[in-house]
């Protein structure tokens, strides 16, 4: 992922936004791309491990967290301090405990796949497989993990797991690009920026 915020456009009416259908299968021929052009490349073995919060406890996520892709204090979207940027707690989060707009935001560009867990205190939203109709013989799986109250550019991250059907009917891991997993980070942070600019507008 570059240094540069994802482009988002001014938030639009919901007549000029693309429908959740479409954005579904935007979405899903991506993930497929990417992960086609990860079993191109040779990559090491070994058995993937699924990352998953123990339920109710608040954040505790399982596997490592990552650096910041934009220094040791990140970059907020809008500016401001960080004590008090814009977007920490607002559009009616008082039921979260993490950013509400990178919360629904998550929703919403996920919606398209079957839920598994959701965790609003800890952050941590878990999809269950998924089989795209364009390709019944593979399968995804999403962990996405929202670091904290503040909608930063770096708040969001998100790991995608694939599988693909043998020819003994057994699914098996497959390897997966990391740009699939910046590409839906992307998604979120366009999204949360939407609803934070709608929110704002209506208030």
């Amino acid at each position: 992922m570059s240094d540069r915020l994802p482009s988002a456009p001014p938030f639009a009416p919901p007549s000029s936004r693309p429908s959740g259908r479409t954005r579904c299968l935007r979405l899903a021929a991506l993930l497929l791309l990417a992960g086609g052009l990860a079993a191109c490349s040779d990559v090491g073995g070994g058995d993937t491990v699924y990352p998953h919060s123990k339920p109710g406890k608040g954040g505790g996520s399982t596997y490592q967290t990552q650096s910041s892709l934009f220094g040791k204090g990140g970059l907020n979207l809008f500016g401001g301090s960080d004590k008090a940027p814009p977007g920490a707690g607002t559009g009616g989060g008082s039921a979260v405990g993490v950013n509400p707009e990178l919360w629904r935001a998550t929703l919403d560009t996920l919606s398209f796949m079957p839920l598994a867990s959701a965790d609003p205190f800890g952050g941590e939203i878990i999809t269950d497989w998924y089989s795209p109709p364009e390709s019944p013989k593979e399968r995804l799986k999403v962990d996405a993990f929202i670091l904290g109250k503040q909608l930063r550019a770096d708040g969001i991250r998100v790991r995608m797991f694939r599988q693909v059907l043998t020819k003994d009917g057994a699914w098996v891991d497959a390897p997966t690009d990391k740009k699939s997993d910046e590409a839906l980070e992307n998604e979120i942070l366009t999204r949360a920026r939407q609803l934070y600019i709608a929110q704002a507008g209506g208030s």
